[in-house]
């Protein structure tokens, strides 16, 4: 049985991109994969702390030398047919969870070669989703795209697959606005925004996890 992992970058569990990893895993089980759903925030770890255990020639490279939570995770990722990883978008940038997880994932399977540009031992099938407050104006205005086009060039370089991208703007972030200080929203706006185009990407979610397989 094939074997998919999603991996929430976000601290909610319950939040729009869970929600997300959830439906893209659903659409992997219904193709019969075994499936699972790993949340960064509930694991003690850290980034990468440049010890160059995995460059050193006398030892087996693509393994982070570093023991923690996150460590068998990397193991089982090698062992993978595809991996999902979701992040919101804090101040214009991945969660710090989901980048300090990038680091160990990517790093650890990048030798300082041109030889051998990776050393992850199989193309990996995977996507990126993208949650975020912003709408598709703001993602236009910011360069969103373009800033995580380095996260998407190294996911293709070191896992051996272009990676497919799923964005969700302009996210419904509390259950209740009056209670937050949040006046340059439009809640009826956003509320809007959500019952009409959410359900269409919790949908493309699910097509994105069962089509992974299939590659």
């Amino acid at each position: 049985m094939k074997k998919i992992i999603a991996i929430n970058g976000s601290p909610r569990r319950n939040g729009n991109t869970a929600e997300l990893l959830t439906r893209a895993l659903k659409g992997a089980e219904e193709a019969g994969a075994e499936t699972e759903l790993v949340h960064l925030y509930g694991l003690n770890f850290k980034g990468c702390i440049s010890c160059f255990y995995c460059k050193r020639k006398d030892k087996e490279h693509g393994h982070c030398a570093m023991k923690d939570d996150l460590s068998p995770i990397l193991e089982r990722i090698r062992e993978a047919d595809a991996l999902v990883l979701g992040s919101p978008v804090y101040f214009m940038n991945l969660t710090s969870g989901m980048i300090a997880f990038m680091e160990r994932l990517f790093f650890s399977n990048y030798l300082y070669s041109d030889e051998i540009p990776t050393v992850f031992p199989k193309p990996l099938p995977h996507a990126l989703i993208y949650t975020m407050n912003m709408t598709e104006e703001h993602v236009k205005q910011y360069g969103i795209r373009e800033r995580f086009a380095f996260h998407e060039g190294a996911a293709e370089r070191f896992l051996q697959a272009k990676p497919h991208i799923l964005y969700a703007c302009n996210t419904y972030q509390f259950s209740d606005y009056a209670k937050y200080e949040s006046s340059i929203f439009n809640e009826p706006e956003k509320a809007a925004y959500r019952k009409e185009f959410f359900p269409q990407q919790c949908e493309e979610a699910y097509r994105l996890g069962r089509n992974l397989l299939t590659q």
